[in-house]
């Protein structure tokens, strides 16, 4: 999927050498030592998926490309391009509003940016597609694009068909990777303005008590138009909102910024500029909330008229503070990893490295073991080891010799043996860590059974973290898991993504240093509902957020109470802090819908679908039990002098287009009964380059690979007058992407006639 962009990109970016802009010029590039913000990385540069908002011409016929102003008179251009090259337009204006809601590590982000179609003749038109890249976990809140009368919107709409919306056709919103979002308006025409804003929400990161927001930024210089005529405005607005009333230390940004005002737990800032070029460094903003120790506090919304629940919204945080005498606790670690015949490639080798890696950071007074499964069995020892330079190296040359893919997957069994491998978790704190890309059909009875085996051992049971591995395992299935675990869940859905993803999460889930964490809140409220199974435990690594819904009244102070390294008993004070400026109902909606959609899948309970729906329908964010469109509305201009006359037309019905690819969905056990590989988005095959299509009747006998071109071409074993036309009209219309040498290769034999 990557190379098949990047190669359409690639030869948009050939295309674009026929234009001819004003005065003779092409668009500016920034000098090397005079960019703005910092130089480029290296792998950023060579690659050419975006890393910023993008706006593509998609053209099939090469012909239509040419200035809208200043026709360059190019020589004709015969054929079509299937799949289409993509032309990166050129960006007039940005504007980028971030909001950053620390008490629950999310910040919303708002693009308002416009794009013209600089690459085509007026006399033409053709689709446009915006690509988005979006942050950590980021989640699609909506989209409005306005073209000349028509506009453009996202809407979420009832999958039970009660929608009075007229689906005509689908197409996929989501590319390349998960962060990716696409849009394809079509039948723009050359020269005309695309007014773009795109809503997402994503996650705040967090390290040694930073919090810090990273967001797509970097834009290519191809995408800058002539200073001389437009002059490019560049606008980027920040709020932080930290949630208490603690100092907030402001550590660094990208971009910059001026403070405008600070209001308690408050700050506004502001960048505005005429630039000449547009940014080439990803827009980061990095500060801390300062905290000597484990601390925290309790958001609270009061419920609203609109909101599907009328029970009051919480959000409890507890951040691992700066203590460095907090010690994290020892662990008793079993690693299961799927070996099963689709982890081939890449996703296995990236595994690999990533427990290696893993095995290599415990410490000495840890025990560790290793499960493989598929079709069967394989442990590294028969009982939990002792970490140690010998077992860690031995470790490591296992499987460099037993992670091989082949077989099929079978989750239960090594669940069962990796659970009794840890009835004796020498007085260290047991975890099991599960690896999977595949789905399988009893999960629902693995959820239960490992719910009744946890419950049945106590408070220091095993944590349970899940990761899983592209779009065929059940992501709703092992997030429940982990929920019911008190373990942690993560996933990756390209290959080169695994290593790091993982070791983020092993780091997370590996580095307790509170544990078993509860707060009573029975003496103040009539209910108290937590979205989540259980708990987690404090990571020293990552802040605990927990949301959820109560009835009644809380006090002015709650207290969490957990147990530390030791054994000993630690209480947390949490402020309770009625808020007005955070929409909380908003900020966790995407949180609560993937767990209330991991319960409705476990539970099969209707009622929890419904409501999952609701609040995907109230908030613009896709779900499994609901259906993104975009719909398009024609802004006409009716003269108020006959507006009266005029008979009133029948409304029309609505019509839209499909967004697919927006939501994880709930696995493929067929996909992981054949072991199929393709789960990740850069691992599929590539589609055929056919730049003629059927332009020689039946003569067709092969497709061959033209070594030179970007394009291939039809040939038969018998050169016929028809054969000889094609041939000659390829290479003249190749001439323009600078290609002087076609190859063709004749098939001996061929079903060509004369």
């Amino acid at each position: 999927m990557e190379e098949d962009f990047e190669r359409a990109v690639e030869d948009g970016l050939r295309l674009s050498k026929r234009l001819v802009l004003p005065g003779g010029a092409a668009p500016p590039r920034p000098h090397a030592g005079m960019d703005r913000y910092g130089a480029p990385d290296a792998a950023a540069a060579s690659s050419l998926l975006p890393v910023a908002p993008m706006a593509y011409a998609v053209v099939t016929d090469p012909a239509a490309v040419d200035s809208p102003d200043v026709p360059s008179y190019q020589p004709h251009v015969y054929g079509r391009l299937s799949p289409p090259a993509l032309i990166p337009l050129q960006m007039r204006e940005v504007e980028l509003r971030v909001n950053c809601a620390a008490g629950c590590a999310t910040a919303e982000v708002t693009l308002v940016a416009r794009w013209w179609l600089h690459c085509l003749t007026r006399s033409r038109d053709c689709d446009c597609r915006l690509v988005v890249p979006m942050g950590e976990e980021g989640s699609i809140l909506g989209a409005e694009v306005t073209v000349g009368k028509k506009s453009y919107s996202t809407h979420v709409i009832d999958v039970d068909g009660n929608s009075p919306v007229k689906i005509v056709k689908t197409e996929s919103g989501g590319i390349l990777k998960r962060q990716f979002f696409q849009l394809t308006i079509p039948q723009v025409v050359g020269g005309e303005d695309i007014f773009a804003t795109i809503r997402w929400s994503q996650k705040l990161l967090y390290d040694n008590g930073q919090f810090s927001v990273d967001i797509p930024f970097r834009f290519p210089h191809y995408v800058n138009p002539l200073p001389k005529l437009f002059t490019k405005k560049e606008k980027i607005q920040l709020a932080v909102n930290s949630g208490v009333s603690k100092e907030v230390l402001l550590l660094g940004t990208s971009h910059p910024l001026k403070e405008k005002t600070r209001q308690a737990e408050k700050l506004f800032f502001l960048h505005e500029a005429v630039v000449e070029n547009w940014s080439i460094k990803d827009f980061t903003f990095s500060y801390s909330v300062y905290s000597g120790d484990v601390s925290g506090g309790v958001l609270v919304q009061r419920s609203t008229l609109r909101d599907y629940d009328d029970r009051d919204i919480f959000s409890i945080f507890l951040l691992p503070g700066n203590n460095q005498n907090r010690k994290i606790f020892r662990k008793a670690v079993v690693f299961i990893v799927d070996t099963s015949g689709s982890m081939q490639g890449k996703p296995i080798e990236n595994v690999k490295n990533a427990i290696s890696t893993a095995v290599s950071e415990l410490e000495e007074g840890d025990y560790f073991n290793i499960v493989t499964f598929n079709d069967e069995l394989h442990s590294f020892s028969s009982c939990l080891e002792k970490v140690n330079g010998k077992t860690t190296e031995n470790a490591i040359n296992w499987m460099n010799s037993k992670f091989v893919a082949e077989g099929g997957t079978d989750i239960m069994h090594p669940l069962t043996e990796s659970l009794a491998l840890l009835s004796n978790s020498h007085g260290a704190l047991p975890q099991i860590f599960l690896v999977t890309d595949g789905s399988v059909e009893d999960e629902r009875n693995i959820c239960h059974t490992v719910k009744t085996q946890l419950t049945n051992k106590g408070s220091i049971s095993p944590r349970i973290s899940t990761f899983g591995l592209g779009s065929y395992c059940n992501h709703y299935f092992l997030r429940m898991l982990a929920s019911i675990g008190k373990g942690h869940y993560d996933a990756a859905f390209d290959t080169g993504s695994i290593e790091c993803r993982m070791l983020q999460w092993f780091q997370k889930a590996s580095s307790t240093i509170v544990a078993d964490i509860s707060i009573d809140v029975t003496k103040h409220t009539q209910e108290f509902e937590v979205d989540c199974e259980y708990i987690p435990d404090i990571s020293a690594k990552y802040p605990l957020f927990v949301s959820g819904r109560f009835r009644g009244e809380l006090p002015e102070t709650l207290y969490a109470e957990g147990y530390l390294s030791d054994m000993s008993k630690i209480s947390i004070e949490l402020k309770v802090h009625n808020i007005k400026d955070i929409p909380l109902d908003k900020v966790l909606a995407k949180q609560q819908m993937d767990l209330l959609t991991a319960k409705a899948w476990l539970s099969e309970n209707k009622q929890l679908e419904q409501m999952v729906a609701k609040m995907s329908i109230q908030n613009g964010i896709p779900s499994e039990y609901t259906r993104t469109v975009l719909l398009q509305t024609i802004m006409e201009k009716i003269d108020p002098a006959q507006q009266g006359k005029r008979k009133p037309k029948k409304p029309e019905e609505p019509s839209a287009t499909l967004l697919q690819g927006l939501t994880l969905g709930f696995g493929s056990v067929t996909a992981t009964t054949e072991n199929l590989t393709s789960g990740f988005g850069d691992t599929r095959a590539p589609d055929k380059f056919e730049m003629f299509g059927k332009a020689v009747g039946g003569c067709c006998a092969r497709v061959t690979d033209c070594c030179c071109c970007m394009c291939f071409i039809n040939c038969c074993s018998k050169m016929n007058d028809r054969c000889a036309v094609v041939l000659v009209q390829a290479c003249a219309a190749l001439s323009f992407l600078g290609c002087f040498e076609c190859c063709t290769e004749l098939c001996c034999g061929g079903g060509g006639s004369d």
